[in-house]
């Protein structure tokens, strides 16, 4: 018999759900629009025929343990996503309870980044690891903290905020109503902000100034950067810069064993690992120079989410 587990990513834009098997393989996907979805009790009521109709067409022999949600503003010891800023869904939505009474089987929730640390540690590089730290940067930046083999949560749910971390108290305004946050320079939207200011304090030549202000990408950016266009040579070099001073502080505090870059982001590959290595180790304390590997994520962009919220389910 085969232990399966559902993994739900509850996004911005899509929410997709993904049964995963023994080996940590998504044996079926599916995605759909979540404007579809304009409340949570529509969601509730769809994903959970679709769940049903899905296993349905599964082996006799399989066995579901349960379902993990992933998604923004989740509180694991709630079950609850909390007045989530990218969501329609407004307030407080007990959604792993509302999902619990419609299927039989335990539904636990958390948020999006710390569902990926889970995955990373379950499924991933961080197998064999107890103390590390997982950092998205994709849209915003996410993070999650594994000390002595067990997530950091806080007393309320909600700690490992690494994006939220302030690195100027008078720079860039964030979307969280304060000012200088991580997320707001290391993220996708944090280096076109960079790019932009860039553009236009120099008169420095640039590829990037031919492409219409409102059509730079972090990804056009490292296009540009493939070709040693300045410009975003710089760019990178700046983020990397606040992203390895962050990391040092958060080195400081939890002394990981390694550090996973996950994201959009990170798909730069050199142009920011090796960067923010070296500025991570001109910050951080003597005791921990030259111990912390900073690395590339073990799981695959398409199904992480996936199986992050599934890693949820114990055995």
């Amino acid at each position: 018999m085969q232990n399966l587990k559902v993994g739900i990513d509850i996004g911005g834009t899509n929410i997709t759900y993904g049964i995963v098997n023994d080996s940590g393989e998504v044996i079926l996907k599916k995605s759909f629009p979540i404007k579809e979805f304009g409340t949570a009790e529509i969601f509730v009521d769809f994903i959970s025929k679709e769940l049903k109709e899905s296993f349905k067409n599964l082996e006799k022999e399989s066995n579901i343990l349960g379902i993990g949600i992933g998604a923004p503003n989740g509180n694991y010891y709630t079950g609850s996503i909390e007045f989530a800023p990218n969501l329609k869904w407004e307030g407080k939505i007990p959604l792993a309870e509302m999902l619990n009474e419609k299927m039989d089987y335990p539904v636990l929730l958390t948020n999006d980044a710390n569902a990926a640390t889970m995955g990373e540690m379950i499924y991933g590089d961080a197998k064999n690891l107890k103390n590390f730290l997982f950092v998205t940067l994709g849209t915003g930046v996410g993070s999650g903290f594994v000390a002595n083999g067990e997530l950091i949560l806080g007393h309320d749910g909600f700690a490992g905020e690494l994006g939220h971390a302030i690195f100027d108290p008078k720079g860039r305004q964030c979307n969280c109503g304060r000012k200088g946050c991580l997320e707001t320079y290391a993220s996708a939207t944090g280096i076109v902000r960079t790019v932009k200011e860039l553009l236009s304090q120099s008169n420095e030549p640039s590829i990037l100034r031919d492409i219409p202000e409102n059509e730079i990408t972090s990804k056009k950016i490292y296009e540009a950067a493939l070709k040693n266009d300045l410009i975003a040579l710089t760019t990178f070099d700046y983020t990397s810069y606040i992203l390895g001073v962050m990391l040092a502080n958060a080195v400081a505090i939890t002394s990981p064993e390694a550090i996973f870059l996950f994201g959009g982001l990170a798909n730069a590959g050199d142009f920011i690992f090796k960067p923010t290595k070296k500025y991570m180790e001109e910050n951080l304390l003597k005791i921990f120079k030259n111990k912390i590997e900073i690395k590339p994520s073990g799981l695959s962009e398409s199904d992480a989410a996936i199986l992050g919220a599934a890693a949820l389910i114990k055995d």
